[in-house]
């Protein structure tokens, strides 16, 4: 019987750590997509550089097609914003996050507030985890319909 027991309390470990795994890695992405998110609105070149993978594929809502040096430059072209003078804020919401493994496919919808107006994207990316976490891969961006 104890034997019985700790054959099924190793069983009941091994089919629950997957799920903790993935939960871990869910919680993970989450935490980089805000923290990102926050680095965006104060176009914060280092967040950026963390986030985005060297073989980045970026297509944009405009229809454009560029890799990470081309985001960079505008990054880098733009400078940082102080806190007092940001004036687009973002942040996510619907947020869902799938694992395949080294592998994690993002979507939720982009929020853009300021003042002045409102915006909301579709957003997808595809997540790979190397050596330093989670960075992105390939990212689409759609404008949602007003």
């Amino acid at each position: 019987m104890k034997h019985f027991l700790s054959s099924l309390s190793l069983l009941v470990i091994v089919l629950l750590a997957p799920a903790a795994s993935a939960n871990s890695n869910q919680a993970d992405i989450t935490a980089l997509l805000h923290q990102f998110l926050a680095g965006a609105s104060r176009n914060d070149e280092a967040m950026h550089q963390r986030f985005w993978a060297d073989d980045l594929v970026y297509t944009s809502s405009a229809g454009a097609r560029f890799g990470k040096a081309t985001l960079m430059q505008g990054v880098r072209r733009g400078g940082p914003v102080a806190e007092a003078d940001i004036r687009m804020h973002y942040s996510a919401e619907d947020i869902q996050i799938r694992i395949y493994g080294e592998v994690a496919v993002l979507n939720f919808t982009l929020l853009g507030n300021s003042d002045a107006e409102s915006l909301r994207f579709y957003n997808s990316g595809t997540l790979v985890r190397n050596g330093t976490g989670w960075q992105v891969v390939s990212w689409q961006a759609t404008k949602a319909a007003d």
